[in-house]
């Protein structure tokens, strides 16, 4: 008999949902970075749920805090890949009853410095109780304008594929401090309009491939900004970078370059490699995948 482990998490998401229909208000459902809902008048809805797992996630000794923040950063990153910005929140968290109420307190902190930082209401949740762990899960909704909106089925052969900041590292704590790039998404959509879009969350070896797919195409790959400290194959493979992955028009790219440098000089925006016609594309190993034997 056939287990998850044998198919893998990218599978399992196809198997799972064939035979769920649509409907007339759903603009976009499973397999980009958010939900995308048309209520008919203003901007789009975005929604979003993801789910933190003691012991998967992070470990037992990560500061509460560290949990809290990580846990909507990552839903705000996916509100970003869309070109959209948080609104709700709601979060479930269920622990085991022997946990200190510092670990909660710190939770919430590490929560409440998230939204504040980079926008976003709780606006509910639930609590229940686990036999042991943890299990921390947001669901969120943010907005996006109907002209900014970005997929990841958009890409065309010969756009460039840029990434935002630098990759690897995540095993070394990144993964817990990293910051949602909601105002970075913003200026690209506004001012370097990419074809498509995504953040880095399994890592570029899992992500890239996504793109390509979803747009049609292949890809090339070239030199990668690396974290200090970090190889090649950490950069590809380590996962949880949270930056943006994008592509876009040279033309466009030669357009806004320089502003780009103007608007966020600490942090690169990098030409990786480009997008192909279908069938052209490098074999990468590595990245996070939540049913695979080395995960």
């Amino acid at each position: 008999m056939k287990s998850l482990r044998d198919i893998g998490e990218d599978a399992l998401i196809r198997r799972i949902l064939r035979g769920f229909p649509g409907g007339p208000r759903l603009v976009v459902g499973p397999g980009d970075d958010c939900a995308v809902v048309d209520l008919g008048r203003g901007p789009l809805r975005l929604l979003k749920t993801d789910a933190l797992v003691e012991g998967v996630h992070f470990l037992p000794e990560t500061p509460a805090e560290k949990v809290g923040w990580k846990s909507v950063a990552r839903v705000l990153s996916d509100f970003a890949a869309m070109g959209g910005a948080p609104e709700h929140v709601l979060v479930t968290v269920a622990v085991d009853a022997g946990r200190p109420l510092a670990w909660m307190d710190g939770l919430y902190r590490g929560i409440r410095k998230c939204l504040s930082r980079h926008g976003g209401v709780l606006a509910g949740g639930e609590t229940c109780r686990l036999p042991t762990g943890a299990v921390i899960s947001v669901a969120g909704e943010g907005r996006v304008g109907r002209r900014e909106l970005v997929l990841r089925s958009g890409g065309k052969p010969g756009d460039l594929l840029l990434v935002t900041g630098r990759l690897g590292g995540s095993i070394a704590g990144k993964h817990l401090s990293f910051t949602p790039r909601l105002a970075e998404a913003a200026w690209l959509v506004r001012e370097l309009r990419p074809s498509a879009m995504m953040d880095l969350s399994d890592g570029l070896a899992k992500d890239l491939p996504r793109l390509a797919e979803a747009s049609g195409c292949g890809f090339e790959l070239g030199e990668l900004p690396k974290n200090p400290g970090c190889t090649r194959e950490q950069a590809l493979a380590d996962g949880e970078d949270y930056e943006l992955l994008l592509s876009v028009s040279p033309r466009r790219w030669r357009a806004a370059s320089a502003a780009w440098s103007a608007a966020f000089p600490r942090l690169p925006l990098t030409v990786i490699g480009r997008l192909r016609e279908a069938g052209i594309a490098p074999q990468l190993a590595g990245g996070w995948d939540h049913f695979s034997p080395s995960s």
